[in-house]
C-alpha cells in the first residue's frame, strides 16, 4: 500500500469537506431545508468515507509494523551471523598478525645483534693488532676445518729462525708457508679517499706496502730445499682481494713473479682442497707401491712353491716306480710259490728229477 497516496487522499477529502461546509454556510437560506438535508447527507458520506479510510490506514499500519518487525528480525539474525563470522575471522587475523609481529621482533633483534657485531668487527679491523689476530684466526679456522691433524703447524720455526703463521706439510715433506699479515691501512685509505689526489697518494701507499710485504715473505719463507717454491699471502677479506685484483693488477703480477700467491678465504679453501687431493694421490701411490711389492713377493713365493711341487712330483714319480718294481718282484715270488704248491710228490725211484722253471 502506498501510504503517500493515502495521506494525499485524506488531505483532499478533508479539504473537500471544509469546502462544502463553507459553501453550505455561504449559500444557506432560512427556507432552504432541502439543501441543508442534502448537505448533511454529503457530510455523512464524507464522514463514513473518512472512517473507512482511517480503518484501512490503521490496518495498513498494523501490517506495515508486522512486516517491519519481520524484516528487522531477519536483518538482526543475518547481522548477528555476520558479526559472529567477522569476529572469528578478525580473531584469526589478529592471531596471524601477532605471530608475524613476533617474527618481525625476532628479525629486528637479530638485526640489532648483527649491527652490534658489525660495529665490533669494525672496531677489530680498525686496530692493527686486532686485525692481525682476526686474519690469523680466520686462516687457522680454514686450515683446521679442512686438513687432518699432523699435516699442518702454526708458528713453526724454520732453519733461519723465522716463524711463519702457518705451514702445510706437502707430500714431499717440504712445508708450504702461509702468511696472514696483510697491510690493510693503505687499502682503507684508498677506499675512503674523497679526491683524486688522495686516491693517488693512497694507491702509491698500497703498492709500496704490499710490495714490501711480498719482499719480506720471499726473503724469510722461500728457503730453497727446505720450503716449497711458492708461498701464500692470505687476505682475510673477499672485498679487499677483489679490489686488489681489480685496481692493482701490477702488484698481483709482481707477486706471481715473486712466486707468492695472494689468496682470499675462498681461494685458500680451494688451495687446501688441492693439497688434500695431492696428499690423497700420494697415499694412493704409496699404497700402490706397497701392493706392487707385496705382489712381487707373492710371485716369488708362488715360484718357489711351484719348484717344490715339481720336486715333490719327481719324488712321487720315483716312489711310484719303486712301488711298481716292488710289485713285479712280489708277483714273481707269488708265481714261484704257486708252482711249488702245485708240484706232485712221487717215490724216489719213480720220481723224475725235479726241474724248476726259473724265470729270468
Amino acid at each position: 500500500m502506498d501510504w503517500t497516496l493515502v495521506s494525499f487522499g485524506l488531505a483532499a477529502l478533508s479539504c473537500g469537506l471544509l469546502f462544502l461546509l463553507w459553501r453550505a454556510q455561504s449559500a444557506r437560506r432560512p427556507d432552504d431545508t432541502g439543501a441543508s438535508a442534502r448537505l448533511e447527507g454529503m457530510i455523512d458520506m464524507l464522514a463514513k468515507g473518512q472512517s473507512t479510510l482511517v480503518d484501512s490506514l490503521t490496518d495498513g499500519q498494523s501490517k506495515l509494523a508486522a512486516n517491519l518487525n519481520d524484516r528487522l528480525d531477519s536483518v538482526s539474525a543475518r547481522l548477528g551471523a555476520s558479526l559472529e563470522t567477522n569476529k572469528d575471522a578478525t580473531a584469526e587475523s589478529l592471531n596471524q598478525l601477532a605471530q608475524r609481529l613476533a617474527v618481525i621482533d625476532a628479525a629486528q633483534k637479530g638485526m640489532t645483534d648483527l649491527a652490534s657485531q658489525v660495529t665490533s668487527l669494525q672496531g677489530v679491523l680498525a686496530n692493527k693488532q686486532s686485525r692481525g689476530a682476526f686474519g690469523q684466526w680466520r686462516m687457522e679456522t680454514i686450515v683446521q676445518d679442512n686438513l687432518p691433524q699432523g699435516t699442518y703447524a702454526f708458528q713453526a720455526t724454520l732453519s733461519n729462525k723465522t716463524r711463519p703463521d702457518c705451514v702445510i706439510y706437502m707430500p714431499d715433506k717440504r712445508p708450504l708457508v702461509i702468511d696472514s699479515k696483510f697491510p690493510l691501512e693503505a687499502m682503507t685509505a684508498c677506499r675512503d679517499a674523497t679526491s683524486d689526489d688522495e686516491r693517488k697518494a693512497a694507491a702509491v701507499r698500497v703498492r709500496a706496502d704490499v710490495l714490501k710485504h711480498l719482499s719480506d715473505i720471499a726473503g724469510k719463507y722461500l728457503l730453497p730445499g727446505e720450503t716449497q717454491d711458492v708461498a701464500f699471502m692470505f687476505v682475510p677479506s673477499e672485498a679487499v682481494y677483489a679490489e686488489l685484483h681489480e685496481s692493482f693488477d701490477d702488484v698481483v703480477q709482481k707477486a706471481y713473479r715473486a712466486r707468492i700467491f695472494i689468496v682470499s678465504p675462498t681461494i685458500l679453501m680451494l688451495a687446501i682442497q688441492v693439497v688434500q687431493q695431492m696428499r690423497r694421490d700420494e697415499r694412493m701411490r704409496e699404497a700402490a707401491d706397497l701392493i706392487r711389492e707385496e705382489v712381487m713377493r707373492l710371485l716369488d713365493d708362488v715360484g718357489r712353491l711351484g719348484d717344490r711341487v715339481r720336486k715333490l712330483q719327481t719324488h712321487f714319480g720315483q716312489a711310484n716306480e719303486d712301488i711298481r718294481q716292488a710289485i713285479i718282484s712280489l708277483e714273481k715270488v707269488e708265481s714261484r710259490g704257486e708252482n711249488i704248491r702245485q708240484a706232485e710228490v712221487a717215490p724216489p725211484t719213480e720220481r723224475p728229477p725235479l726241474k724248476l722253471a726259473v724265470k729270468k
